[in-house]
């Protein structure tokens, strides 16, 4: 039996937090640990480790690389956990095909896989929070609304695929503050990537996310898009390697790291 969602995620340790995801939690990781930098996670064989590299080179907004594991390693040093089993839920593709969502991975891991750890715009939710900025999916204890674009990102070897987006509602006059202080962590994807019509990258409907869940859009807000750290299984799916592990959209590694680390000036 999993345990029950704690009455407090922000005041749980990394460790705690992840305690309780290694005994069957499944909830999106919006507001656990605040304080702490999230993580996306892609776990590849090690014979495609390099070209996925280049790739998140190549497009640093939407794969800001935090950390990359020795093959066969199952912690980092950022995450001093095990990522077959501390993070929420997990997702499986075979041949660029979606297969499953399960809580741990342990059976599956092959002493070839390479871990990469991806920066994560939860990371920065906690500074928007603190100068008063609202944060919907938090308010309303949802997972973030997250939209495959029309924007290829740039293809490295054997990746590619399009960009996609999380969505936050802001206030119109604070846009300028979110953009600000999302600027200073380029780390967990920095600035937004676009803001107002999502038309323009594409996307028809924001009350149908392809990731997550949809949030209300209130009068006088607008809807602001940063790149998201589920571009890399966006390229995954495109580029069909054979065998891939990912996070499930929204449930992330909980690391060690403050998120100041990551601020620049």
């Amino acid at each position: 039996m999993s345990p029950a969602p704690p009455r407090d995620p922000a005041a749980l340790s990394p460790a705690q937090a992840r305690e309780l995801f290694r005994a069957g939690l499944r909830v999106p990781t919006s507001g656990y640990s605040p304080g702490h930098a999230q993580a996306n996670l892609l776990c590849l064989p090690r014979d495609l480790a390099f070209d996925f590299l280049l790739f998140a080179q190549r497009n640093p907004k939407s794969c800001p690389v935090l950390d990359v594991t020795e093959p066969g390693e199952v912690s980092a040093s950022v995450f001093d956990g095990d990522l077959r089993t501390d993070l929420p839920a997990y997702r499986v593709y075979r041949n660029g095909e979606y297969v499953e969502e399960r809580s741990e991975v342990v059976d599956l891991w092959r002493e070839d896989l390479v871990s990469f750890l991806i920066g994560c715009s939860f990371t920065f939710e906690t500074p928007l929070l603190e100068a008063g900025v609202p944060v919907r999916h938090i308010e309303a204890g949802t997972n973030v609304a997250m939209y495959r674009t029309d924007r290829p990102c740039r293809p490295a070897s054997r990746f590619s695929g399009p960009l996609v987006v999380s969505m936050r509602p802001i206030p119109a006059d604070r846009v300028a503050d979110a953009v600000r202080i999302t600027s200073r962590y380029p780390a967990v994807h920095g600035a937004p990537v676009h803001v107002g019509d999502p038309a323009a990258l594409g996307i028809g409907d924001l009350a149908e996310p392809d990731y997550g869940d949809p949030v209300e859009i209130r009068e006088g807000e607008i809807p602001v898009f940063w790149a998201c750290g589920v571009t890399p299984q966006a390229a995954v799916m495109a580029s069909a390697p054979e065998f891939a592990i990912g996070h499930a959209p929204g449930h992330m590694a909980i690391t060690d790291v403050r998120d100041s680390e990551y601020q620049v000036p």
